[in-house]
């Protein structure tokens, strides 16, 4: 999401950049990669299979369908079953591939579409080979529960992070289940600004006690709240990435997680 231009609309300052980001990152062993065919347009997608194509057998690729932009680069929603199919149809063209091992359903909140008829027409897809699984975002518990009695649930993508809990009741269900479950925004985002995460105190002070980044820390906490945690900070340098990767040795001593939610 971070490699386009501003606001996740046009092509990425430098292109060069970008790519070698990408590069990098699967070099270090990255092998779950987020996009979506509306990061750009197309952007993301296209930076994806310039950098890496021929994918490496072991790379996950994990694309999301249920929105779209204009040219304006304001967002929409694209909810019905029929605009789900485009979606998935626009990231296999962008993405160069002939199935996307993972589409998560993204869910907008004031969708009208009955929740049902959607998970009917991603599994309709994963059943024709379109998409390999079906994952969620930016579900509530009972959209999980009602997703994981129709259909095999890959993941689950909600927002979540250590200034900002208020998804723990999908995020406790998906640990109970053994489902992986995916933070988005785990360093905070510019539209949730009252919760600040890279500034909250709790992070500040054990950053500076452990010697490490507060990204690191915010990082870590979340690999550390479950074995299925499956991490995607965005990036679009190459020492951002080094710092995100370093929060994988980080290891936060008791202290650090009493004072932390």
């Amino acid at each position: 999401m971070q490699l386009p231009g501003p606001g996740v609309f046009g092509p990425p300052k430098d292109r060069d950049v970008a790519l070698r980001v990408l590069r990098r990152a699967v070099d270090a062993g990255v092998n779950h990669i987020d996009t979506a065919q509306f990061y750009g347009p197309d952007v993301a997608n296209e930076l994806l299979r310039e950098a890496l194509s021929p994918y490496p057998d072991n790379l996950v690729i994990v694309s999301k369908v249920g929105a779209a932009r204009d040219e304006q680069g304001q967002w929409h929603g694209a909810q019905r079953p029929d605009q789900l199919r485009t979606g998935v149809e626009a990231n296999l063209e962008s993405l160069g591939l002939e199935q996307i091992p993972i589409v998560n359903l993204r869910r907008h909140p004031e969708s009208d579409v009955p929740f049902t008829d959607q998970l009917e027409a991603m599994e309709a897809m994963r059943q024709e080979g379109l998409i390999g699984r079906v994952g969620l975002s930016n579900v509530d518990v009972e959209q999980y529960r009602t997703a994981q009695s129709l259909i095999d649930i890959a993941c689950v993508q909600n927002p979540y992070n250590v200034a900002d809990t208020a998804g723990e009741d999908v995020f406790e269900a998906c640990r109970s289940d053994g489902i992986p479950f995916v933070p988005f925004f785990p360093l905070g985002s510019a539209f949730n600004p009252e919760k600040p995460v890279l500034r909250a105190a709790p992070v500040e002070a054990t950053a500076h006690r452990l010697g490490a980044t507060t990204a690191q820390v915010a990082l870590a906490w979340l690999l550390q709240r479950a074995p299925t945690v499956l991490l995607i900070p965005g990036t679009s340098s190459l020492e951002h990435l080094e710092e995100n990767l370093g929060a994988a040795d980080l290891v936060l001593d008791q202290e650090a997680l009493d004072l932390l939610p």
